[in-house]
């Protein structure tokens, strides 16, 4: 039995998770709170047990955090004096108590490599249908020794995969719940969210369902076979910068920087920002344009990306560069002067021919693969394809920065 000292007020499926002992496998919409329940429970087993070791995993180590963060939160507010102090204080990775325990959080990347080799007790998996199939052949040899218990949560995505078979494991006790089910969700958002999604779209989001009909955009397969270590910063050729400004709700700003030489591209950077101001984010296209020397920028310029996009466009340094690039922008050929509109499938299916043409050398990076694997698609009942991911802004970028490909054939204006 596991408490709950602040005395939150939590749904009864919440109270049954923290009652419940041995392996658990949790499946839910968006917004239900399973990263909250679970970081409650986490806690209370690393303070009523001692010298155990606690991991946090997900496929990347920005997602990871997340988990974390309410983890140590939970602890300061609760059991301040249990937390050590002075040189074995808190950091961004670990948290070691004053009975021995300790938590730790790590990325799994696409292999699984930096987590192999640990001993722990508790392992949970945040999102984890997300992470690399790859990965959960390094998860069983880390509870061998100790025979410890793993708790997996994460919205589904699609059916198939570890994450989806645990589910109706007989060694998991499984839990499923809906958005709809959650009394914090306002029902006219969710009302919001249904009439502009498809019936499979909404079901996997928001209801939590496992649905066939969803497939990835980039298969797993293609992504690897695109990757490389070997660096190409040598390589000759002009240098186009893909842009995607965050929304509001805190999604990353990404600068995702492609060199083209003859028919084809390679990675020569990356940047990932969060909680960044405009302002900064502009300084940031500045500073990388001075050391690439883009031949074009192309902005999302909707929504917040219109306040980059608008002073870049009048600044000397970028204005003959910056081009915007969104579903609604249109391109213009400049010989018969046809517009045409550029769609958001224009820009991911330009990506996967440059994929599957092996056209296109991407650093093998963990972030990107987890992007590009989100990516799913489904075709509406009227056949239009729909394309949607839950972490799509790495790639988002780099369809953006790909469209290069494209100028040989079309001169864009921007209107």
């Amino acid at each position: 039995m596991q408490s709950n000292p602040n005395n939150i007020e939590l749904d009864d499926w919440q109270k049954e998770v923290l009652e419940t002992e041995g392996n658990i496998c949790l499946r839910s919409g968006r917004q239900v709170g399973k990263s909250t329940v679970i970081s409650i429970k986490a806690a209370e087993y690393a303070i009523q047990n001692h010298k155990k070791t606690i991991l946090v995993v997900a496929a990347v180590e920005r997602q990871a955090y997340l988990l974390f963060e309410k983890l140590l939160h939970y602890l300061m507010d609760n059991y301040k004096k249990f937390i050590k102090k002075g040189k074995h204080r808190p950091t961004k990775s670990k948290i070691q108590l004053t009975n021995g325990s300790v938590i730790m959080c790590l990325p799994t990347g696409m292999s699984g490599l930096g987590i192999r080799g640990y001993t722990v007790d508790l392992l949970i998996a945040d999102e984890a249908a997300f992470i690399p199939e790859d990965v959960w052949t390094a998860v069983t040899p880390m509870l061998a020794v100790t025979k410890g218990d793993v708790i997996l949560l994460s919205t589904p995505h699609g059916k198939g995969g570890y994450y989806y078979s645990c589910f109706d494991d007989e060694n998991f006790t499984s839990f499923h719940v809906s958005s709809e089910e959650c009394g914090r969700i306002d029902p006219k958002f969710l009302a919001r969210e249904k009439a502009k999604m498809t019936k499979v779209h909404y079901a996997q989001e928001y209801l939590g369902e496992f649905v066939d009909e969803l497939r990835q955009f980039f298969s797993s397969d293609l992504i690897k076979s695109v990757m490389s270590d070997i660096p190409t910063l040598s390589m000759k050729g002009d240098n186009y910068l893909g842009v995607d400004v965050a929304r509001m709700g805190g999604d990353e700003t990404v600068l995702f920087s492609l060199r083209k030489n003859g028919d084809n591209l390679h990675q020569v950077g990356l940047d990932i920002s969060k909680n960044t101001m405009l302002p900064e984010t502009i300084r940031r296209i500045l500073n990388h344009d001075t050391q690439y020397n883009y031949k074009k920028i192309y902005i999302d310029d909707g929504g917040l990306g219109v306040g980059v996009f608008d002073p870049l466009l009048e600044h000397n340094q970028t204005k003959r560069k910056v081009e915007a690039i969104n579903n609604s922008s249109r391109s213009i050929d400049n010989e018969d002067k046809k517009y045409k509109k550029i769609m958001k499938e224009d820009l991911y299916t330009n990506l996967l021919r440059l994929m599957e043409q092996k056209r296109i050398k991407l650093d093998s990076n963990p972030e990107i693969m987890l992007s590009l694997k989100s990516v799913q698609y489904e075709y509406t009942e009227k056949k239009n394809l729909k394309i949607f991911g839950n972490y799509t802004h790495i790639t988002e970028a780099l369809v953006r920065a790909a469209w290069c490909m494209k100028d040989k054939a079309l001169n864009i204006y921007i209107f």
